[in-house]
């Protein structure tokens, strides 16, 4: 894209497409990525999952384990159109590869496995595309596998996701190809009524097209009738023409789907076998004719300079949300960036990568021209940063940009930021604009982690911070209490890749102490308290008095502050100084010292005297009052709970509920899905350590299993009271 005059501009950006893949664990979304590069011609060999030679799976963690743990980018020409790919993880742990993906992508491809069909990380990505009003495609994949089922998994998505799929293929068969030609070999065409057989002997590259035969007619056009009623709901003339010819001219069928996937009225529907070379060439024409451009989609809205100004997350947030909204009661209003190369640059950062030659900063250009060697600013710190360079990432490898210049719709590597972290906004100096950060779950398991010898303890800490610049969802902190480095993630294959990194990639062994979980603090009933400071030292006297309330909230939300205080009641650097201190009480934790959650505080009201009220007394009245107030209201102890979905086959369905039984776990419901039993179920997470190994050992390796943080709940008894010593 970069390199060429922008009076063509228009015409470049509409024919690039910015996907991701993304599906549950094993549905086949690497698998699917290879293809794609494959016949683009992008790559030369078929890369395998299995054999450890996929392009995307390049971190040596994903080769090993076989799974995808980085979302990569990578870009291909199909035809006439640029596609830039990120094809993401589907392992809870790694969902936050997946958030800041769909947050900068204009399309998403969701793969789904014929046999298993939707499964629980399949709901949580759907949601995730939800979020950001992501166009998308669906794929069905694994038609040629025991098991599978086309109608079934479609109906799932329905059903399960609430989506609208509208299928434009359906297979020829389905399960292994058997000696009489029974199974899955071909897809039927609905747009264009005819048999699409992918040659096996040459990679899938040879298409042959036949007519449907005669016993899947009436099949065929049954779901053509259904594709067809869909369509003309979007067009009167078209709904005219067909009521007349009960046909629907073949440009209008494309011309209307694609109306309707950029207005979420439906997601066109595709099948195959990615592994077998099957269907994965129509795919690619979906995603060009279906999915949007940059210019299809809505400008980026951003806050205006004097709100970038705000100081604190909270007052930035409140403005970011009048903005948004149209909130009429303030002066802060959402300006909009069109996706043109002539405005104004801002672009935001949505992945920091380690690179041997200084951090690697991907970042999606929303409007405007990034040129090498220019300065930018960091709308979140107000910092200078210098573009060094502009790179083009092709997975683990880069081509430099031959112009070091980007357009708006581009997704780039830029080297240069010191400052800049996930989410971060860079823009023109001259018209700064912040847009919508990236939103990250709450960590969930931590573990104390210590370097083999004392002499790697600073080595350890430059390390620590280096890793939570680039991933958002790992934080790291050292204990007050034990002086111990606390690490904290997602799970915990979360934090073994992460100590893997930190031997393979920086050279530092590490010792590691049992996971741990990361409980939260509640109040069991409302309560109010008075702290009092009053001390005369030296001559001078110090005098506060402060009322507060609490009740409890079931909102799993943040503990937060309110005031009924009467502005007058305090000068405005008294008042400041007051409320700063009960946020840092807040944000102490309780009294186990664990973040609090899920209550409210109500500063009441304040006693004062003149010459004797000082910031330093209302603070410490402020303190007084808070740990009164806790230790009135009663102390909950929260635990994360989990949402549990195992796929097992029948005959080790007794174990496997007896163990989860065990674990005092939930079984919220059961189902079927084909030949295979699946248990939904709530499970606290301190009973699910090591249950990937306890799982396989149970079912000789045959169940599988996902987990999610689901909700906080109150913990056993004998936790809280083993915690009061």
């Amino acid at each position: 894209m970069p390199g060429k005059s922008t009076g063509g501009a228009e015409a470049e950006i509409r024919q690039v497409r910015n996907i991701g893949i993304v599906a549950h664990i094993d549905a086949g979304k690497t698998t699917t990525t290879e293809r794609i590069l494959y016949y683009s011609g992008t790559s030369h060999r078929l890369g395998s999952v299995d054999d450890g030679t996929t392009i995307t799976d390049f971190d040596p963690d994903e080769a090993k384990r076989g799974i995808t743990i980085y979302s990569a980018a990578i870009t291909c020409q199909w035809r006439d159109t640029t596609i830039n790919i990120i094809d993401t993880p589907g392992h809870v742990d790694f969902t936050a590869e997946v958030e800041r993906s769909l947050r900068v992508l204009d399309g998403a491809v969701m793969v789904f496995s014929s046999v298993e069909g939707v499964e629980a990380q399949s709901e949580t990505v759907w949601r995730q595309a939800d979020r950001y009003a992501v166009p998308r495609v669906c794929f069905i994949n694994k038609l040629d596998r025991i098991g599978a089922s086309f109608e079934r998994t479609f109906d799932e998505v329905v059903d399960r996701l609430g989506g609208e799929p509208l299928a434009l293929q359906i297979p020829l068969g389905e399960g292994p190809l058997t000696e009489s030609g029974e199974g899955f070999r071909a897809v039927i065409d609905l747009v264009e009524r005819r048999v699409l057989r992918f040659d096996k002997k040459q990679d899938g590259s040879e298409i042959t097209v036949e007519d449907i035969p005669e016993d899947r007619v009436e099949e065929a056009e049954r779901w053509r009738r259904r594709l067809l009623e869909a369509i003309v709901l979007l067009d009167d003339d078209v709904l005219e023409t067909y009521v007349e010819t009960d046909d629907v001219p073949v440009a209008d069928i494309h011309r209307l789907v694609r109306a309707g996937t950029l207005s979420a009225a439906f997601q066109p529907t595709v099948c195959g076998s990615a592994l077998d070379c099957i269907g994965v060439q129509p795919l690619i024409d979906a995603v060009s004719e279906y999915l949007p451009s940059p210019l299809d989609r809505p400008a980026v809205v951003g806050l205006p300079a004097e709100a970038v100004k705000l100081s604190g997350k909270k007052a930035r947030r409140q403005a970011r949300k009048q903005a948004l909204d149209g909130d009429e009661s303030t002066e802060v209003t959402g300006i909009e960036r069109p996706c043109d190369p002539a405005a104004a640059f801002c672009g935001l950062v949505f992945k920091v990568q380690a690179d041997t030659h200084g951090d690697l900063c991907f970042l999606r250009i929303y409007s405007g021209t990034l040129s090498g060697g220019s300065r930018v600013v960091n709308a979140r710190t107000g910092d200078k940063e210098l573009i060094n360079q502009i790179w083009r990432v092709q997975a683990d490898d880069r081509e430099k940009i031959e112009t070091d210049k980007a357009i708006a719709g581009d997704i780039v590597g830029v080297i240069g930021p010191k400052v800049a972290v996930t989410g971060d906004t860079l823009c023109d100096a001259g018209e700064p604009v912040l847009l919508e950060p990236i939103e990250f779950p709450e960590t969930v398991i931590s573990m104390a982690v210590e370097p083999e010898t004392s002499a790697e303890r600073k080595k350890l800490a430059e390390t620590l911070a280096r890793l939570a610049r680039q991933d958002p969802t790992f934080t790291a902190r050292v204990s007050e209490e034990t002086g111990q480095t606390i690490i904290s993630g997602m799970g915990e294959l979360h934090l073994e890749v992460i100590r893997d990194r930190m031997q393979r990639d920086f050279g530092l062994s590490v010792r590691v102490h049992k996971p741990r979980v990361s409980y939260r603090e509640s109040v069991r009933a409302s309560a109010e308290a008075v702290g009092e400071f009053q001390r005369t030292q030296a001559g001078v006297s110090q005098f506060a008095r402060v009322r507060l309330s609490i009740e409890p909230v079931s909102d799993d939300a943040p503990a937060d502050l309110e005031s009924r205080l009467d502005p007058l009641a305090l000068t405005p650097a008294l008042s400041e100084a007051l409320h700063q201190g009960l946020q840092d009480e807040l944000a102490g934790g309780g009294s186990l010292g664990y973040p609090l959650m899920n209550l409210k505080v109500v500063l009441q009201e304040v006693e004062s005297r003149d010459e004797e009220t000082t910031e330093v007394a209302l603070q410490a009245a402020a303190s007084d009052a808070m740990h009164r107030l806790l230790t009135e209201a009663g102390v909950v102890l929260l635990e994360p709970v989990m949402a549990l979905e195992v796929v097992t086959p029948d005959e080790f369905l007794g174990p496997i509920q007896a163990d989860l039984n065990a674990r005092h776990a939930v079984i919220v419901s059961s189902e079927r899905r084909g030949d295979l039993a699946v248990l939904n179920a709530e499970a606290p997470l301190a009973a699910m350590f090591g249950y990937s190994t306890q799982a396989r050992s149970l079912s000789q390796g045959r169940a599988t299993y996902s987990m999610q943080p689901l909700k906080y709940a109150e913990a056993p008894r004998d936790v809280l009271e083993s915690m009061l010593g």
